[in-house]
């Protein structure tokens, strides 16, 4: 989806390119986004802000999530680490920092990391002030 926060935006609702969720949806066959908008939903099954995917169940799903990149990052990021044993796959889009307590909690040596390449352009935007990587959490590395 897109609810990603960047710094010096006006908006907190970033949309990920569709040509990137293409690509990874070949490889993961997504079924659910848990943050996404009614606009910018990437997966037939979504949840919006008022839906909170945060308190739904996303068991037996193939994840697809490019959560707020503001202080709620942290428990999006928890949620995926812990739900992982209950889903098929959970990917997200995530800002790099690899200094953070959440990298090192709930990533580093627990999820496959893939460095983006560039600077990803969120709905036609200017590049991203940051750069991005995809984590993977699958169900039989937890």
């Amino acid at each position: 989806m897109g609810v990603a926060y960047m710094p010096q935006a006006k908006s907190v609702e970033w949309e990920t390119p569709q040509h990137l969720f293409d690509e990874w949806n070949n490889e993961f066959n997504f079924t659910l986004d848990p943050c996404a908008t009614h606009e910018n939903a990437k997966c037939a099954k979504y949840y919006t802000k008022e839906e909170n995917g945060l308190d739904q169940s996303w068991r037996g799903e193939s994840v697809f999530m490019n959560p707020p990149y503001g202080d709620a990052l942290t428990v999006w990021v928890r949620k995926a680490s812990f739900a992982a044993r209950f889903c098929k796959v959970i990917v997200a889009l995530l800002p790099v920092r690899t200094g953070t307590k959440w990298f090192h909690n709930y990533i580093l040596h627990k999820a496959e990391i893939r460095f983006l390449k560039g600077r990803i352009r969120f709905s036609g935007k200017e590049a991203a002030p940051f750069d991005s990587m995809l984590v993977i959490w699958r169900k039989e590395a937890v």
